[in-house]
């Protein structure tokens, strides 16, 4: 089955990939194998990310890196969290390198976060179509200019991928299928994915696809809109 077969289906949850967005959640240097805060099977799922993202670069669309930031004192960080960051954790801490972007995500090897832009509330620039937001909570629209800079740019669908599926990932899709986007998680691209949370997104209209069938098919949606 060709990766445009397994977006057809349902006509108000089908992906539109012309007008797609990429969205990586959390994927920062800490959170990676041997990082204070290693989440396992995140960095197994870099590669599928970065391929990923060069299809998006590609091809033109937009790409928004989601990060966490913990300030040392806990002021900003979640309940179930701030007592250990203020007892001495030190993970995700802004200015430090384990709080940068995977090298295997960057546009540009070299480029590092704005800390006092994002916290800020501000969107970084990254590349031409790539920007990094910084959230407060676990989902990415809570308390951000996340849904206004894509409504700028006319995206309607969005493709997930990136670190610990159970948390920030699994609210964001929630929060995004909330605003009415269709969504595509890449199950290869992504750590703690399991077979009961792949069943409760297909619920809420949600495809399942790996990478490669993504990029298939954004480069597929690319050429057919160049020829409208």
């Amino acid at each position: 089955m060709s990766a445009a077969d397994r977006l057809a289906g349902d006509p108000y949850t089908a992906p539109d990939l012309a007008a797609a967005a990429l969205i990586t959640i959390d994927t920062q240097r800490d959170v990676l194998d041997g990082g204070p805060f290693e989440i396992p099977g995140t960095s197994a799922a870099l590669g599928a990310m970065r391929a990923l993202a060069h299809a998006f670069r590609k091809t033109g669309r937009p790409i928004v890196h989601i990060v966490r930031l913990y300030e040392p004192d806990g002021t900003n960080v979640d309940l179930c969290r701030r007592q250990a960051v203020q007892g001495g954790m030190r993970a995700l801490t802004p200015d430090t390198p384990g709080s940068q972007l995977a090298a295997e995500l960057l546009p540009e090897l070299g480029l590092t976060l704005d800390v006092e832009a994002l916290l800020a509330g501000a969107a970084q620039r990254l590349g031409p179509s790539e920007a990094a937001i910084y959230k407060p909570r676990w989902g990415a629209f809570y308390d951000t200019m996340l849904e206004g800079h894509l409504r700028e740019r006319h995206i309607n669908t969005l493709v997930f991928c990136g670190c610990n599926f159970p948390n920030c990932p699994r609210t964001s899709i929630y929060q995004a299928s909330e605003r009415d986007f269709r969504i595509v998680l890449a199950r290869d691209a992504i750590s703690g994915l399991y077979e009961r949370g792949e069943r409760e997104l297909a619920g809420i209209g949600v495809h399942l696809m790996r990478a490669d069938e993504v990029a298939e098919a954004l480069l597929a949606a690319t050429r057919e809109t160049s020829r409208l």
